[in-house]
């Protein structure tokens, strides 16, 4: 037997009992075979971040191999056993003694507990922010949400659909697939392959739904971040639905330009682009109502207690809070300035810090109260280009619109001119901090506002 390498462990081998399992077979339990089944042979080679695990029989065949590392699901089964899943399957492990399950138990520790470098994602993610976000996404009842939102669903079908020749026969990724609803109208249209990646747990459900519909053929499941995932191809078209409110919060869209890395050459994305249009509008209620919300804090006998030293701080969170409903467009004051992002040209580094200049001319006087902001996307397909649009002139989705306030609010004239920029800041929690700076040049009154897009108020309900 040739030495270890310099600088590695030598393997570690074990005699062990092997049950390979799939999710179908686990209802029936895991019953290992008796004390007359030949012992095989478990060789335990440590990595540095991971270490290879190889089943051998007595004729040196191998039986099972894998690689562990801390993404690895395992939990111990009695006092010399351990179930590791890979996938959507298991491998049940019975040893000879429970003094080397212990062994192997903790050598299996210490490469689970190793380092890895961290993906893009993590990098640019706050774990407790992630786990947040996975959570809420795989909950069926926020996925039956969105597949209810009429207008996001039936223009995805139709956009898929009516540019059928871009999917017969090609091999589609489908970026956070959630139910895989995506995935299926990728088939619909003719698609040879679906790779359907979903990082939440919602993944579990969306393989039930392909397997009840006799799709495994053609969609392929994969659990895991599009940053981390492996495919075992490129692909001829990526499609995804990665818009949050303002388009960019839950910054996913990083995520489908992340994406790109697996597409061809001269492949397609869907969406194709996407449109952000702004306004600024006048809302003398809104305005006042939101002011309001910090009455509560005026209170200088609460149950004996004086909460108005409070009363500015709860302004300034109030204020940073963008305002999510939707409203007539009668109280725009300007005609709107549209910034576009193209998701076949950007790259992940551009949404990490997205500038807007703006000049708008008033075409009515009175006081502005803030910014009014909504978004459409573009699936451009050699047969036709459909549009999902979010603006307050079409059918409400779940997206709404947003209204950023300034805080104070500037008086315009009829013809005057209002200038400045949007900047859009990316931070960990998955969404941006947003700096609206806006003058009125005649005059030369300035105001503005910084606002916490992860955290806004939601006015609709």
């Amino acid at each position: 037997m040739a030495a270890a390498a310099p600088g590695t462990q030598p393997p570690l081998r074990y005699s062990v009992k092997l049950l390979l399992v799939s999710e179908e077979q686990l209802p029936a339990g895991l019953q290992l075979a008796g004390p007359g089944q030949s012992a095989l042979q478990l060789e335990v080679q440590p990595g540095e971040e991971d270490a290879d695990v190889t089943v051998t029989d007595a004729d040196g065949v191998c039986v099972f191999k894998c690689l562990v590392n801390r993404d690895t699901e395992y939990c111990r089964l009695g006092k010399e056993s351990v179930l590791i899943t890979l996938g959507y399957n298991s491998a049940l492990l019975q040893f000879k003694s429970q003094a080397e399950y212990s062994t192997f138990s903790n050598a299996l520790k210490r490469c689970c507990n190793q380092k890895k470098e961290d993906s893009v994602f993590s990098q640019r993610t706050d774990e407790a922010s992630a786990a947040q976000y996975f959570q809420f996404y795989g909950c069926l009842s926020q996925q039956q949400n969105m597949l209810q939102d009429f207008v996001r669903t039936a223009t995805y079908h139709s956009a898929i659909l009516q540019n059928h020749i871009d999917f017969k026969d090609k091999v589609v990724l489908d970026v956070g697939c959630g139910s895989g609803i995506l995935s299926f109208f990728a088939v619909q249209a003719g698609a040879r392959k679906v790779y359907a990646v979903e990082a939440s747990s919602v993944a579990k459900y969306a393989e039930l739904l392909v397997r009840s519909n006799n799709l495994s053929d053609k969609i392929m499941v994969l659990s895991g971040k599009i940053e981390e995932v492996s495919l075992p191809e490129s692909v001829d078209v990526v499609i995804s639905e990665p818009m949050g409110y303002m388009l960019f919060n839950e910054r996913m869209l990083e995520s489908y330009l992340h994406s790109k890395k697996w597409l061809k050459s001269n492949g397609m994305m869907f969406p194709t682009f996407s449109d952000i249009h702004f306004a600024p509008f006048s809302d003398e209620q809104l305005y006042m109502e939101h002011y309001s919300r910090t009455n509560f804090w005026y209170q200088e006998c609460f149950y004996g207690v004086n909460l108005s030293s409070l009363r500015n701080a709860a302004v300034d969170e109030y204020f940073r809070q963008p305002i999510v409903d939707t409203f007539d467009m009668r109280i725009l004051m300007a005609r709107t300035v549209k910034y576009t992002v193209n998701f076949t040209e950007a790259a992940e580094e551009d949404l990490q810090r997205v500038e807007i200049p703006f000049v708008f001319q008033m075409m009515q006087s009175g006081l502005i109260h803030g910014l009014a902001f909504w978004f459409d996307v573009a699936f451009v397909g050699s047969l036709v280009t459909v549009w999902l649009s979010t603006a307050p002139t079409e059918p409400l989705t779940h997206w709404y619109q947003v209204r950023c306030l300034l805080q104070t609010p500037l008086f315009a004239k009829e013809g005057e001119t209002l200038s400045g920029k949007v900047l859009f800041v990316a931070n960990k929690r998955q969404s941006y901090d947003i700096q609206i700076v806006a003058v009125v040049d005649q005059t030369g009154f300035k105001s503005g506002n910084i606002l916490d897009l992860k955290n806004p108020f939601f006015r609709y309900a």
